[in-house]
């Protein structure tokens, strides 16, 4: 069945499509239109702040409540591991909170030049440190979402139900019609009111409701693309040897993948620290006591990870986590939807946190809804709209299970791979032989994987010549040092 909502509007839009600025109360004989935002993640906090614009009020809903600093937080059990901020949502973060970035540099967030600055192992052998063709933001996940929080609760549009879960939908499968929600808490367990919006996005994280919300009133949930490699981490702050000679490197970067199960990260974060994440596929999975997680660095390609961390001084316990797997819910497809219902971030895409790309993809959804609400050639249906946010993941969905499809033991409804699949498994098999060794390739690639550059630069013909012509190289025994070239320094600011 066709999607019901296909011919109506989002909600944020008058009939006859005319944006509405911000700021301003109602036109006179039109009624305010009011946007449900659930959750309070990054996606959710950048959400808001586009529909800010365009409608009279947002509430963003929030389980949880907001600790009074840059915290983690129990509603993001991920967030005491390691998070980096692609260059692609580098861009996009600053679109939408124009100064963030400035900000982010003030308050000590690295910045890494990649190849340059770290010692990376992939794909069975070292990178050349050539000089940055790209940068990776690597401060922490609590400092950079309270920083956002700060700037878009500061909106007087914006209200924020602390404390406050959705237990359901209001309406029925043609439209949503607002939310139902409960105060957390003994007394009101069984307690839950109506909340009236025009639309509701549903940006809840990984552990969404949302199919048993449309269920329970009468729509079809989304189908599910599923892809897990059973990959586990585990994460623990230290601050660098003193007194030790300083690293000709700002960080180590071990990826685990085809041909080997473990992994190890350590990169530098805001006050002096490093956060420290290993990872291990299906079997080969780090584990979350002190000594086994210094002994685990020892199963790596090469001892330098493990030698850092033996004269580094540990910051705080060791923090396990499990739920990595890929899924995407297909929203964009037909089906007994309403009108008035969109998922964002999470709730419609999670990856496999080992390729970096939720917070980027976080930042790139907001700004692919911000474009979809201000098109002024198109009416912003449900669909079209929904099409645009499942779009802007689209590219790091194809990194992110093209990349574990092919690995040992991978599960889900996703994991097979087709025969028309396979000259692009082999002719990027060819691109990871040489992107570690010639800089051509290797700058094509980090476009890629950064999402500021389309999966096409890599059939580009000076690309393509390099990947099919050019020389393998032995692979490098050691990582080497800086080679000649504009370096960066530690933060954003430097």
């Amino acid at each position: 069945m066709a999607n019901s909502a296909g011919a109506d509007n989002t909600g944020v839009r008058g009939s006859s499509g005319a944006v509405r600025g911000g700021g301003a109360g109602p036109g006179a004989g039109r009624r305010a239109r009011h946007a449900v935002v659930v959750g309070g993640s990054l996606a959710a906090l950048l959400t808001a702040r586009v529909l800010s614009d365009h409608a009279d009020r947002v509430t963003v809903v929030e389980r949880d409540r907001f600790p009074d600093g840059p915290e983690p937080r129990a509603g993001v059990p991920q967030s005491r591991h390691l998070h980096v901020l692609l260059e692609s949502g580098q861009r996009a973060l600053e679109k939408l909170l124009p100064g963030i970035l400035a900000e982010l540099g003030e308050r000590g967030f690295p910045r890494i030049g990649q190849p340059s600055d770290l010692v990376q192992w992939q794909g069975g052998r070292f990178f050349r440190r050539t000089p940055a063709s790209a940068h990776l933001l690597t401060g922490s996940r609590p400092l950079l979402e309270w920083l956002v929080r700060r700037r878009v609760t500061a909106d007087p549009r914006i209200t924020v139900l602390e404390g406050t879960e959705v237990v359901g939908l209001v309406g029925d499968a043609t439209r949503v019609r607002g939310v139902r929600l409960r105060e957390r808490g003994a007394r009101t367990l069984y307690e839950a009111r109506p909340l009236a919006a025009d639309l509701v996005v549903d940006a809840s994280g990984r552990g969404t409701r949302a199919p048993d919300w449309l269920a329970a009133i009468g729509a079809e949930p989304a189908h599910e693309e599923t892809l897990d490699t059973g990959l586990a981490y585990a994460s623990r702050l230290y601050r660098g040897p003193e007194g030790a000679e300083a690293p000709d490197c700002l960080g180590y970067f071990f990826v685990s993948g085809k041909g080997q199960a473990e992994g190890g990260v350590a990169l530098p974060v805001e006050s002096g620290l490093h956060l420290v994440t290993l990872s291990g596929l299906r079997g080969s999975e780090p584990p979350s006591d002190a000594a086994g997680f210094l002994g685990f660095t020892a199963r790596l390609p090469h001892p330098a990870l493990h030698a850092w961390l033996s004269r580094a001084e540990p910051a705080s316990p060791v923090h396990a986590f499990r739920s990595t797997a890929n899924v995407r819910r297909r929203y964009d497809r037909p089906g007994r939807r309403p009108a008035g219902f969109l998922a964002t971030g999470d709730a419609l895409c999670s990856f496999n946190p080992v390729y970096g790309q939720g917070m980027a993809v976080a930042a790139l959804g907001a700004l692919a809804l911000a474009d979809a609400l201000a098109d002024p050639r198109r009416t912003p249906t449900t669909r079209r709209v929904q099409r645009a946010l499942v779009g802007a993941a689209g590219q790091a969905w194809s990194i992110a299970a093209g990349a574990d499809r092919v690995l040992p033991g991978a599960r889900g409804n996703a994991a097979r791979v087709r025969a028309a699949d396979r000259p692009a498994a082999w002719y990027l098999e060819r691109v990871m032989e040489r992107v570690g060794e010639d800089p051509v390739v290797g700058d094509a690639f980090r476009g890629v994987t950064h999402l500021t550059s389309t999966v096409g630069v890599l059939f580009a013909p000076r690309v393509v010549r390099a990947v099919l012509f050019g020389q393998v190289v032995p692979v490098l025994s050691d990582p080497g040092r800086r080679e000649p070239g504009r370096h960066v320094s530690r933060s954003v600011a430097g």
